[in-house]
């Protein structure tokens, strides 16, 4: 592997290319019009127009980061996360062209993509799943029939979604005819499939994942777990490393049984297995994701490892090189995400970034994809930044993620920094008892 296209962009390129660099493996960018300006298409080594600004026209236009790719004599792709990196078509089309996907093989992909037959699979493999129905729900009144089976609260999902675009709770069947329509026409908007199911809907459940990593010789390790609770519209706006809530039985169950996830279908890669706990602890299979998460620098920070370092050496055909004993919680790890928004109504708040000044501490990491004078537009996710801190306890990360907040400025903008400055200080959160639910109970108050 000599060079690299990463199929991205902002933050996401710019951390591909850092561990690239330090591979001593070649980069290319892709940008689109909105996007020549940025810092991440400077680093890379060579930098490739693919577009207008409308991620159908440039960001997921195959054909377009296919011919870069060819033009720039690239051997490899990284997707990075979102866009392309879960289309099971755009793997294969890569490896066809004799390329190497840095990921899973697209048949996994297409398995983990479709959430029934995920389902389906773990139910197979003896992982726990939330009660559900295992085949489409067709009409409003099947999915009232199979709900009289598990009882409501339920979750209608659309099966090829992902995030909170394809989810609605319903309360009771009143709530569940109107809602699947309307779920219905989303799903075939958003994902171009609109098979819907339903789940029972856990209560305030907790949000918490695990990261594995797989090679082409069948080894399979978890590299621990993230707490990842605090969220806004099924959206993740916090994350750490390890988890407050769980005991270490808990832990140790569910990274196996995250583990045992990944083997029932041949995973190769890193890669993440999600689940929801509820109050007692009892954990359930929500969904695989095939690709790197946003929050892989909080499991790096925890243990030490460089996940796309991981990433590289899996695509070439390497093994592991750690086993499951070497992997250590060496420190507690927080991840706060800084959005372009404004921190009442979480809408985006597009505009040109005036001062620009992350705290620079010992204890930091910023992954970032701006600088100051560069134009967040309306035309991708408002991420602008994720400020990492670690800390020796989870007490030392706490206080120590409060100054990092209190020292990053942004002008120009509006951001979420004072929400999540908010949230550090909550009483909640400090004790480490907050679930799903953390921020919406705090906009009802």
């Amino acid at each position: 592997m000599r060079k690299v296209l990463i199929a991205n962009r902002g933050e996401i390129a710019r951390r591909i290319i850092r561990t690239c660099k330090l591979k001593g493996v070649a980069t290319v960018a892709v940008y689109s019009d909105a996007d020549k300006d940025l810092p991440y298409v400077r680093e890379a080594d060579e930098a490739v127009h693919i577009g207008p600004p409308p991620v159908p026209h440039s960001y997921l236009n195959v054909e377009a980061i296919i011919a870069a790719a060819k033009s720039t004599n690239a051997d490899a792709i990284h997707p990075g996360y979102g866009l392309l990196s879960e289309n099971e078509a755009f793997a294969q089309r890569v490896s066809d062209e004799g390329l190497v996907f840095i990921g899973p093989s697209p048949k996994v992909i297409g398995q983990m993509g479709d959430k029934l037959t995920a389902r389906q699979i773990m139910q197979e493999a003896g992982v726990p799943v939330v009660p559900g129905c295992e085949e489409p729900v067709n009409t409003p009144d099947e999915a009232v029939e199979i709900v009289a089976t598990i009882g409501y609260p339920i979750m209608l999902k659309a099966s090829a979604g992902g995030g909170g675009i394809g989810m609605q709770i319903c309360r009771d069947e009143q709530e569940l005819r109107q809602a699947y329509q309307s779920a219905k026409g989303r799903a075939k908007a958003y994902f171009g499939n609109d098979a819907m199911y339903v789940e029972k809907y856990v209560e305030r459940p907790h949000h918490i994942e695990v990261q594995i990593a797989g090679d082409e010789h069948g080894e399979v390790i978890h590299l621990l777990e993230r707490e990842c609770s605090i969220q806004r519209r099924h959206q993740k706006v916090l994350e750490e490393s390890p988890s407050p809530f769980l005991d270490q039985t808990t832990r140790e169950k569910l990274c196996q049984a995250a583990v045992q996830a990944a083997k029932a279908v041949g995973y190769t890669g890193v890669g993440t297995v999600e689940f929801i706990v509820d109050e007692d602890k009892n954990f359930y299979f929500l969904e695989m994701n095939t690709r790197l998460q946003v929050e892989h620098p909080v499991t790096e920070e925890m243990t030490g490892l460089d996940l796309v370092a991981m990433q590289l050496e899996i695509a070439k055909g390497n093994p592991l090189g750690i086993a499951q004993a070497d992997v250590k919680a060496l420190q507690h790890a927080i991840e706060l995400r800084v959005y372009a928004e404004d921190p009442v109504s979480f809408m985006p708040s597009p505009g040109t970034i005036g001062l620009y000044q992350p705290p620079v501490l010992d204890f930091v990491r910023i992954d970032d994809g701006v600088e100051a004078g560069t134009q967040v537009t309306p035309f991708y996710d408002p991420m602008i930044a994720k400020v990492i801190v670690s800390g020796a306890s989870r007490e030392e990360a706490v206080v120590r993620a409060k100054e990092a907040m209190e020292k990053f400025q942004i002008t120009g903008i509006k951001t979420n920094i004072p929400f999540l400055q908010e949230v550090l200080a909550d009483e909640r959160f400090t004790a480490g008892a907050y679930t799903t639910w953390f921020v919406q109970e705090r906009v009802s108050k």
